[in-house]
């Protein structure tokens, strides 16, 4: 078990700091949507077969509605990646003391309501697990390509939503330069909206396309 942890741990890792580093890098959404992506990407191959290479608090919400986990290892999966997170954030701020932008920290885009940006956090963390489902979870699907589809799904959602929420989509990538920079702006929404959008998401797929087994 202790490798699932850690293997958790990492692939939350390189996503923050890959990806809230190249905010602080670039803050041009198209190179941080794919520098996610990538990252995301990368991950999702180099632990599947380790952890299922959930690397996200709302993924791994979702796997236990649907009950394909139980409560004390979900927990101890979700702690794991926000440790990673944690981590990352502090080697970003080792690196960029000054804090510039908050160490990647996600905010909300001037004008937008905690609602909306809840509401964009969901939508978009939904299309997220949708996917992770229909390619990882599903057995009929083809498991050569669902890293890919995973990490392009969080490119995409970045491109949409990262102007005006940052798009997260994970709890834990909001966690970890908030910790480091302690810049708490809007936080709640990160953590509603994509839990509440990966559950449901988990639970519309295992109702209504997953193939149920014969008793």
């Amino acid at each position: 078990m202790i490798s699932k942890y850690l293997a958790e741990a990492i692939g939350t890792f390189f996503l923050v700091f890959i990806g809230a580093g190249t905010v602080i890098a670039s803050n041009n959404v198209l190179a941080v949507a794919i520098a996610f992506g990538l990252t995301l990407m990368v991950m999702v191959y180099a632990t599947a077969h380790i952890s299922g290479a959930h690397i996200n608090p709302a993924v791994t919400a979702a796997m236990w509605a649907t009950n394909r986990m139980q409560s004390r290892e979900a927990f101890v999966y979700i702690i794991s990646q926000l440790i990673g997170a944690i981590f990352a954030g502090v080697f970003l701020l080792a690196i960029y003391p000054s804090q510039p932008l908050n160490l990647g920290a996600t905010v909300l885009a001037e004008g937008l309501s905690l609602g909306a940006g809840t509401f964009v956090e969901a939508v978009l963390t939904f299309m997220l697990v949708f996917v992770v489902f229909a390619v990882a979870v599903d057995n009929k699907a083809p498991k050569s390509i669902y890293g890919a589809a995973i990490g392009l799904t969080l490119t995409a959602g970045i491109l949409m939503g990262g102007l005006l929420t940052g798009a997260a989509l994970n709890p834990a990538r909001a966690f970890g330069p908030a910790v480091a920079a302690w810049h708490w702006s809007n936080h709640i929404v990160y953590w509603i909206g994509p839990i509440v959008g990966g559950i449901v998401a988990g639970l519309v797929y295992s109702k209504f396309f997953l193939k149920k087994k014969k008793r």
